[in-house]
């Protein structure tokens, strides 16, 4: 079970078969009988017979491979990272969670997750959005039923998506993570101003509509 202490620090209770998830190196202090054991994310495969452009992909999606250790055993352990702002997100078992591998901080060890290519999330329009919001070609993915802490700057907002919002319109450097069956699309408005570089600063924007939820944070400022 994760636990917010403060903005900024997560307690996690660990128990025999409930082990956490956390990235390495994030542990402040723990107590009890616990012992940590190396752990990793799951791939998106080896992709069989692809060749040079296996090795490519695979180059790629090590941008988005965190270090993660496995706590085990019985007591609690607090988590915290680079002074970020951590947040709880609570899985029911009924929605993926999409969040870029950078911002986990930890979760509960009933969860699995999984490396995708954002091309399973728009074809080719979600690689252009990861090329273009510097998110990168691929993601993670985490499914079932548990907890899991995200880091932030300056904390999020969690914005529900539905019939009576049907789109929001995010900017790229303020988006966080989504949950549910949401499309995440480009939405460009480029001008002259723009182009000449006297305009807002926000001509590319992440427009998000179906069903689920977005989190951003309190800042543009990317990891």
């Amino acid at each position: 079970m994760l636990e917010l202490v403060n903005s900024k620090v997560v307690k996690s209770t660990v128990a025999a078969g409930s082990p956490t998830l956390a990235r390495r190196g994030s542990m402040l202090f723990h107590q009890g009988d616990v012992r940590f054991v190396p752990h990793t994310i799951g791939g998106a495969g080896g992709m069989p017979g692809m060749g040079a452009v296996a090795g490519m992909a695979g180059r790629m999606m090590s941008g988005e491979h965190v270090a993660m250790m496995a706590a085990e055993g019985s007591g609690t352990v607090h988590y915290g990272h680079a002074g970020l702002h951590v947040s709880v997100i609570d899985l029911d078992g009924t929605g993926l969670l999409s969040v870029e591998a950078s911002r986990l901080l930890a979760h509960s060890g009933a969860l699995s997750t999984s490396v995708v290519p954002l091309t399973q999330q728009g074809g080719v329009r979600g690689a252009v959005r990861g090329a273009m919001t510097g998110q990168g070609m691929f993601t993670t993915q985490v499914a079932g039923r548990g907890q899991v802490a995200v880091l932030s700057h300056g904390g999020m907002v969690e914005i529900e998506v539905g019939p009576h919002r049907p789109q929001v319109v995010v900017d790229p450097q303020a988006y966080v993570c989504h949950r549910g069956t949401l499309t995440v699309d480009i939405s460009a408005n480029v001008g002259w101003r723009d182009a000449v570089g006297r305009g807002s600063g926000e001509a590319v924007q992440l427009a998000i509509g179906g069903a689920g939820t977005v989190w951003v944070q309190a800042s543009e400022q990317k990891f």
